[in-house]
């Protein structure tokens, strides 16, 4: 087991009804002068909006707001909600919805409080931080994890490129969290939430060499359950027991816990974000559709731990077959599974059909301009990710 360090400071206010509560937990953490960051019409429509304003009013805290995040977050509407902010003169920043809204109002909030500095530098590591301003979620989307993890991601459209930051700062100092606030999410965005939520687990169990007994009943549990749960929202996602199973899946599968003692590997998220940055396609549907060619390219690096997941999350029967048929099974049941979510499993049903220099690129901007290898299992260069690439078309 190697070392860690878990560390989950935000604060988890579950339940019916809870989005009352967004002014006490405010105003708990300091906030007077807020800026309310949110997506579409739906937080307006369902009155999410409203409701979460009327408890602002209560505790007599003033709020500015900038609505039209979209999926794959843009770095100009968090620029534009800096300049916002630092002229509303905000001490803490609030986001009304799920991961991409979240994530904007992190990039908001790193802007806000360090004005002299480029935001897309910051995202980039270029110029690290060691301030920002506090943040908060009401999160309305079951998926990305953000309202507990450290991470974020920004698309930077005039440079046609994806990129992720984590930081402590990103941490949120609390997430309300109630799951009829999902009821009225179309199908498409259940299916790619729980996808989401598999692959952040599934990006840390695929690490081979160390021992983490605990750590592996926690993932393969929490897989079970977002699985289970997931088919039966489609069939009913206003189940409130079914959506909070999957809300908390939500939250516990990107805030480090099952990664603990056993780190993360996020090659299927870089080699994603990649194709969500050239093409805009949502997210989840970019780990389904690449999932399962990375695991046939990976899978001889270690049939052992690609068995044990066919067997202990995917049911497979063991008898009578070796490791790799075992293994075989667990990634093929995988993509029925995504499947049977309206998922894609390759680049066709994704639908984009990229030409081999376009293939080529995409590698490098994964690999950071084939700097860094993707992977612990079997570190991967720039060719070895255009193959997997050609492997999902």
């Amino acid at each position: 087991m190697d070392n860690f360090v878990q560390y989950t400071p935000t604060e988890v206010v579950f339940g019916r009804g809870t989005e009352n509560q967004t002014g006490s937990e405010i105003k708990k953490w300091g906030g007077s002068r807020v800026l309310l960051v949110y997506g579409g019409g739906s937080v307006i429509k369902s009155g999410l909006l409203d409701r979460v304003k009327k408890s602002l009013d209560v505790e007599n805290i003033l709020y500015e707001e900038i609505g039209g995040v979209k999926p794959n977050p843009r770095l100009a509407l968090a620029e534009e909600g800096v300049k916002k902010a630092i002229s509303f003169k905000a001490d803490f920043i609030l986001g009304i919805g799920g991961g991409s809204v979240i994530d904007t109002a992190k990039g908001i909030a790193h802007g806000t409080a360090n004005p002299d500095l480029d935001l897309w530098d910051i995202w980039t590591g270029k110029t690290p931080i060691t301030k920002s301003l506090p943040v908060g979620a009401v999160l309305t989307i079951a998926a990305a994890g953000s309202e507990m993890s450290d991470s974020a991601v920004l698309t930077n459209e005039a440079e046609g490129r994806k990129a992720g930051l984590n930081t402590p700062f990103n941490r949120a100092k609390f997430a309300v969290t109630n799951p009829e606030l999902t009821f009225t999410l179309p199908g498409k965005q259940i299916a790619c939430g729980v996808t989401d939520i598999m692959m952040h687990t599934l990006e840390r169990y695929f690490i081979t060499d160390v021992t983490c007994e605990m750590t592996d009943e926690i993932a393969e549990g929490l897989l079970r359950t977002v699985m289970r749960n997931g088919t039966k929202a489609l069939q009913n996602q206003k189940d409130y027991d079914v959506m909070a199973e999957i809300m908390w899946c939500s939250s516990l599968s990107h805030n480090d816990l099952t990664g603990c003692g056993r780190g993360k590997d996020f090659s299927v998220h870089k080699m994603g974000q990649a194709l969500g940055a050239k093409y805009d396609i949502t997210h989840g549907e970019t780990l389904s559709a690449l999932w399962g060619s990375w695991a046939r390219f990976q899978c001889d690096a270690a049939p052992d731990r690609f068995a044990r997941y066919a067997v202990n999350v995917m049911g497979v029967s063991a008898q009578g077959k070796d490791q790799m048929e075992i293994a075989g099974e667990g990634i093929k049941k995988t993509e029925e599974y995504f499947k049977s979510l309206g998922m894609p499993v390759s680049l066709t049903e994704l639908g984009v059909h990229p030409s081999s220099e376009e293939i080529h690129n995409l590698a490098m901007d994964a690999t950071k301009q084939d700097t860094v290898k993707l992977s612990r299992l079997k570190p991967l260069t720039a060719a070895e990710v255009e193959k997997i690439y050609k492997l999902a078309q």
